[in-house]
Order: structure tokens, then sequence, then C-alpha cells
């Protein structure tokens, strides 16, 4: 990453696009963690190394804008300015959580911050972020929804399906497809008879893009011209951000499915001390500037854990709340 790419932005965006990324990675390790104590119940799917998606794209976007996630979702809501506390609380199922302590790692949602949700089905949010640019159009907003989905997901029909409906409607959808090489631990090679997703686009009738995905700023450049398209009534884009996960598919995943000395070689390329030397290098931070900004994402970070830890389990009387209107077609639950 050259200083070109910052020259146009300010010293404050650059420092919220830093801090961002050192939040999304230091929130996983300490999520990691805290299961690994017996604090957090469940599995827990990590995006650790895939941190310049999600902040990149997120940066691109209004609190108007919406985006669907996925199961590897934790930096998506972070970086859409999802609020740790109740992040960490929804994991450790309590009630101060996002969704009251019911939804877990998979299922975070945060209508407020246009986070429609967190899926645990493989392209399961893919539909949904197409039914909200229906929506944006049908009703002349100015908005765009933004679906996160990884490599594996562009195989299943609902992508297919939801594509083909976007660019048949021209709607303001960017298809984001985070491609760390492998769906599970099936590797895209073996899965796809193509190597770049974006190439599917042309099918479609929209542009695919093929970008460096741990490079904060050509993913933030990539998702703003989308945008910009979307809203100018020219449809969807499907941008395709290159990228890998340094963990397994899940904690606890043996991971026998990497090529010897392929973690290595990405390694080299992660994107947070990569942007890190960058904001240095650009002679626009001090070496303390930027141990203020990890110091910060530390504190903040202590103060969720011991929040959630504090918070009150969901009581078994309220199992039944919220999955039942008050008044249905006159019956009363």
């Amino acid at each position: 990453m050259g200083k070109s790419n910052q020259s146009n932005y300010t010293n404050e965006f650059l420092q919220k696009l830093y801090r961002r990324m050192v939040l999304v990675r230091e929130f996983e390790l300490r999520a990691i963690e805290e299961r690994r104590q017996g604090f957090i119940p469940g599995f827990i799917h990590s995006c650790v190394g895939e941190e310049a998606t999600s902040v990149g794209a997120c940066a691109a976007l209004s609190n108007e804008d919406v985006i669907t996630s996925t199961h590897r979702g934790h930096g998506h809501l972070l970086a859409k300015g999802g609020d740790p506390k109740y992040m960490m609380a929804e994991l450790m199922a309590r009630s101060t959580g996002y969704c009251l302590g019911r939804g877990g790692s998979l299922h975070l949602s945060d209508f407020d911050l246009g986070i429609l949700g967190a899926n645990g089905i493989v392209g399961g949010g893919i539909p949904s972020a197409v039914g909200a640019g229906l929506a944006f159009s049908m009703r002349k907003e100015p908005k765009v929804a933004l679906a996160f989905f990884g490599d594996g997901a562009s195989n299943e029909g609902s992508f297919h399906e939801a594509a083909n409906l976007a660019g048949a409607w021209k709607l303001p959808v960017i298809f984001f497809c985070e491609n760390n090489l492998y769906g599970e631990g099936t590797p895209l090679s073996k899965a796809a008879g193509i190597s770049d997703i974006s190439k599917r686009a042309e099918g479609y009738g929209f542009p695919g893009i093929c970008i460096d995905g741990n490079n904060v700023i050509a993913v933030y450049e990539a998702v703003s011209e989308a945008k910009q398209r979307a809203l100018s009534g020219n449809g969807s884009t499907l941008v395709e951000a290159k990228t890998y996960r340094f963990r397994g598919h899940y904690e606890g995943d043996p991971q026998v499915y990497r090529k010897p000395g392929e973690m290595e070689e990405w390694k080299k390329r992660d994107p947070i001390p990569t942007f890190r030397k960058a904001l240095l290098d650009s002679g626009k931070f001090s070496e303390e500037e930027i141990q203020a900004v990890e110091a910060s994402v530390q504190k903040e970070l202590e103060e969720a854990v011991q929040f959630a830890k504090a918070a009150p389990m969901p009581q078994p009387e309220e199992a039944l709340a919220g999955v039942y209107g008050d008044n249905h077609n006159g019956l009363v639950f």
C-alpha cells in the first residue's frame, strides 16, 4: 500500500479505519479466550485476518444503508458501528445482548444500525439484502444494501437467484464476496471452475471487480464506487475481495486442508500491521499516537467483557417473549 492511497483522506478517517480493524481483531481474540474459559457457549467462527474487508466496506456505507452478514459476522457488525458491550453480552448469552441473549454468535442484529442480521445458513443473508434493495427502489429511497458472503456461498442457489433478480431489476445492492479461498475446508479450486468469483457478475448484467481484500483503502474505494453506481440508478455490483482467515473455519478446526507454508505467506500480508506501517510511513501519525489507539481498544474491550459478565442470564419465563405478537387475530398469548 503506497502513500498515495492515503493522500486524499483525513487523519481522522485513517485513524478510524485503523482503530476499527484493531477492534475487530482484538474482539475476536478476546472472544476466543472467553470461550476457552467457558463464558461463551457454542461455536465461534472468527474473522481474524479478514479485518480490512469488513472495515473497508462498512466505512463506505452510511447508517441508513443496510448489511446482511454471515456465520463469520462479528467483524461486519463492529465495522458497521456495533457496540462491543452488547456484542460480548450476546455471545455470553446475557439478557443485555443485542438479541437479549437468544441469538448468540450466529444471529446478531441491530436494525437501528442497519444490521439486518448475521445468518448461520450459508448464503442465507443474500436474498434478504436483495429484498431490502427492492424496498429502497420501490420507495425511491437513496440507500443501498450490502450482502457479505464467502466464496462457498457463491455456489449456492440463493446467490444465483438473488443476483439474477438484482440484475434484472437494477437494484441498489452490493454483493460483497469475502473470498478467503476456502468454503469450510473445501478449497475454491475444488468447488468452482473459475478462480475469480467476480467473473460471474457478467451473467447477471452488472459489473464484477476483484480487489485486494487485505488493503482497507482499496476495499473502501471499491465499495464507494459501487454505492455511487447504485445510487445513480445503474444497479448492482459484485465486489470480490481476496483475503485469508488466520484461524480455522471454527475454533477447534484441525485445518488439515491447508497447504504447507500457505498460512505463513498470507500472514506477511496481514492487513493490520501492513496498514499500521503505512500510517507511520506517511508521517501523519507517530508511534505514540498509534499505541494510544491500540490502548483505547484494549480498554474498551475490557469494559465490554466486564459488562457482559455482570449481566443477568435470560429467565425461563421469558422464553416465548418476542416469538408471538401480543394480539394475533384476537388471540392473546
